[in-house]
């Protein structure tokens, strides 16, 4: 058996936890988790001709559980960064549109993601060609839209 950090998966899992864990504090003082912060920032990238966003849309691209993509529209709901309202073709669907105060949190909160990430992953040496490797395992799985 070889040793855990010679393995990829438990390197990625290592690398993907400790990035959500200093995403969550970095957002932590706007009330915003890592998870909610993805849900908006895809909601606003579905949305951004106008397009209207469905869970389903949002679950497929950000590859989260529907039972929980659910919850976590549910929480952004009741802090009013979000509103769902059912489709009026399909009441069984409902929509995800971001809120005037959805829009300011999002706001608020990129310039504070996008710091984090440079100082996580651009300052290692051999970023891109991670990058580029990352992108072509997610590109091999074929269901990423």
């Amino acid at each position: 058996m070889q040793r855990p950090e010679d393995a990829i998966g438990c390197l990625l899992w290592r690398v993907a936890h400790r990035h959500q864990r200093e995403m969550d504090r970095a957002l932590a003082d706007i009330d915003l988790t890592h998870l909610q912060f993805v849900a908006l920032v895809q909601t606003a990238w579905l949305s951004r001709d106008g397009a209207t966003v469905t869970q389903p849309d949002l679950a497929a691209l950000s590859n989260i559980h529907p039972m929980q993509l659910s919850n976590l529209l549910k929480a952004l709901a009741e802090k009013s960064l979000i509103s769902r309202p059912r489709s009026p073709t399909d009441s069984r669907i409902k929509q995800v549109v971001l809120t005037p105060a959805g829009l300011a949190a999002l706001a608020e909160a990129m310039p504070r993601a996008s710091g984090h990430q440079q100082r996580f992953f651009d300052d290692v040496p051999k970023a891109s060609p991670l990058r580029e490797a990352l992108r072509q395992i997610v590109a091999s799985w074929g269901d990423d839209p």
